[in-house]
């Protein structure tokens, strides 16, 4: 058997329940003061863009609003627009910092769309390489993380400021 060391994944992984937890995950972080410590990219008028704690490939953001909801009725037009600008902002970066072949991009609205965190929607920008879903996503469903989180923070906050 072989194994992957993925220690950022840790608190991910041990929470038992994410019902347990005290109040909105998005919601804390956006009302945090240490933008470096939530890896939180660059502050907008309506929304956030952040890292992915637990990303399935290198690079993986979030755009999220900074007003509390869960469906894309909840959030005013204004705010639905910088989201998808936010999110064309963040595609050039990762494109000219780490030049994927490709994106996934788009929402899970909704537990039962696979949502993590389906109280407060945001959007997912995923990068993606040709080849990257290899022998370890197809038979174990890993995934391996190439690159530091923390590195790839300061260079993607200095391409998008």
């Amino acid at each position: 058997m072989s194994m992957l060391y993925a220690p950022w994944r840790e608190d991910y992984v041990t929470k038992k329940n994410r019902d347990d937890l005290d109040g909105c995950v998005f919601c804390k972080i956006i009302a945090s003061n240490d933008d470096d410590e939530q890896l939180i990219i660059k502050r907008y008028d309506h929304c956030i863009l952040i890292f992915n704690r637990y990303p399935y490939a290198a690079g993986h953001l979030l755009v999220i609003p900074t007003s509390h909801g869960s469906t894309l009725e909840d959030f005013t037009q204004e705010t639905l627009n910088e989201i998808m600008l936010v999110t064309k902002q963040a595609v050039e970066a990762l494109s000219r910092v780490i030049k994927p072949h490709a994106f996934n991009i788009g929402c899970n609205l909704g537990k039962s769309a696979g949502a993590g965190i389906p109280e407060h929607m945001h959007q997912h920008i995923v990068p993606r390489w040709n080849g990257d879903t290899g022998f370890l996503s197809l038979i174990s469903q890993t995934g391996v993380i190439s690159v530091d989180l923390k590195e790839l923070h300061k260079k993607l906050m200095a391409a998008i400021q």
